[in-house]
């Protein structure tokens, strides 16, 4: 075997290892395991740290709300949706779902992302912007046209939201001041959607969503770095409208009383994460390609894999469509697929004889091309309001200006 190819092989396989341990640690953050003898130690060690993390939280709000440090407005309509936990609230499909029907009644849309994990510019770029700040530009995914760059440069959600909404201008920077005035300038963008922004500060927001998940709404109330809120549940004091997803249309009254209790005066918008479709994966197309039924699941044997935040939601869709699930594989979230991946899948996928392979759509825009023997879909999700269909008219109207306006506001 030629050396550049050990290499290769030693490389995925510390990716793979890394990739396995910060697996079990998501598992421990989202409760989904226990801590064991080889991660006791590591638990109580982040209890230390949460605290720490906690108090920076507080504190970075607290400047914030006396001015401290600056928010700056851009002078158009901003809108945040995020939430208070790390990712798996479905927050993907809530842009897209805003973003179409904003689209629809003649806003001029551009969703801002950071591009979490996406491939940063390399380091000789960033020095020689000193000299020519133009290089630095925020990265354009879509300039509501077409799309103008790979999902490795624009990080898989970005990409994702860019190919399924023609017409939605999608940016990708850090810094998401910079990157609306540019998308404002640039494109005449009069609406921006701050996708994953509720804790983005600098920018002021006319109306803050958040989403809840309902499955797990917020771990053990331990927050990060030994749990998976970002914030205190105060939080949600800040939100104008709160989304409960992934929802079967009877939330809990336990966390009806705690929304009612942080947010009050706030009408929750109950939603579930809904299979449309099953989209074949065997080119390069990503619309327009060879479409399913969620039906054609019923009775088949499928292996399914992703790489998602919460993979146990997309399991369960799997099932619920009356699929027998013949083998699982996990990964972490956002985990960029390699061809020794790939070829690792089709083997273990190949010992269990299922009738079809299954991802999610995320994971499919990370994936290398694909082909061998079984079929290789991918299930697409759509948003569908099961309660408050009549908050969330009231949210886009006050979007559109059909409604008086309000700034949001920062409490504890």
């Amino acid at each position: 075997m030629p050396i550049r190819r050990h290499i290769k092989v030693l490389r995925w396989r510390l990716k793979r290892y890394f990739d396995r341990y910060e697996a079990r640690i998501t598992d421990l953050l989202y409760g989904r395991a226990r801590p064991t003898g080889k991660t006791r130690f590591f638990w109580w060690l982040m209890r230390f740290f949460e605290w720490l993390f906690r108090g920076i939280v507080a504190l970075r709000l607290l400047f914030y709300r006396h001015g401290i440090l600056k928010r700056q407005y851009l002078g158009c309509m901003v809108v945040i949706i995020g939430n208070i936990t790390m990712g798996g609230t479905g927050k993907t499909p809530v842009v897209e779902k805003f973003a179409r029907e904003l689209l629809k009644r003649g806003r001029r849309v551009a969703i801002l992302s950071r591009g979490y994990k996406r491939k940063e510019a390399p380091l000789l770029r960033k020095l020689f912007s000193i000299l020519d700040p133009s290089l630095m530009n925020p990265v354009v995914v879509s300039d509501g046209v077409k799309i103008r760059c790979d999902w490795k440069r624009a990080g898989d959600e970005p990409y994702m939201l860019a190919e399924n909404l023609p017409g939605a201008i999608v940016v990708v920077d850090k810094n998401r001041v910079k990157a609306g005035a540019y998308a404002i300038r640039k494109f005449g963008a009069d609406t921006l959607i701050l996708d994953d922004g509720f804790q983005y500060l600098p920018l002021k927001g006319r109306l803050q969503m958040v989403l809840v998940d309902q499955s797990n709404p917020f771990g053990s109330s331990a927050m990060i770095p030994r749990g998976i809120l970002r914030e205190p549940l105060t939080a949600l004091g800040r939100a104008d409208f709160v989304f409960i997803t992934k929802s079967d249309g009877n939330p809990p009254a336990s966390l009806l009383k705690k929304i009612a209790h942080h947010a009050p005066g706030v009408e929750p918008i109950v939603c579930s994460h809904t299979p449309r479709s099953l989209v074949r994966v065997d080119s390069e197309k990503f619309r327009g390609a060879e479409a399913l039924p969620v039906s054609a699941l019923r009775g088949k044997k499928v292996f399914c894999f992703s790489g998602i935040a919460t993979p146990e939601s997309f399991e369960n869709a799997l099932k619920k469509a009356g699929a027998e699930l013949v083998g699982v594989r996990r990964y972490a979230d956002h985990y960029p697929y390699e061809e020794e991946d790939i070829e690792q899948l089709l083997s273990a996928a190949a010992r269990s004889k299922p009738d079809m392979i299954v991802t999610t759509e995320k994971d499919f825009v990370r994936l290398p091309r694909l082909s061998g023997a079984i079929p290789v879909y991918f299930l697409r999700m759509e948003i569908e309001i099961l309660l408050g269909e009549a908050q969330f008219e009231k949210a886009v109207d006050r979007i559109c200006g059909t409604m008086p306006q309000g700034h949001s506001r920062i409490s504890a």
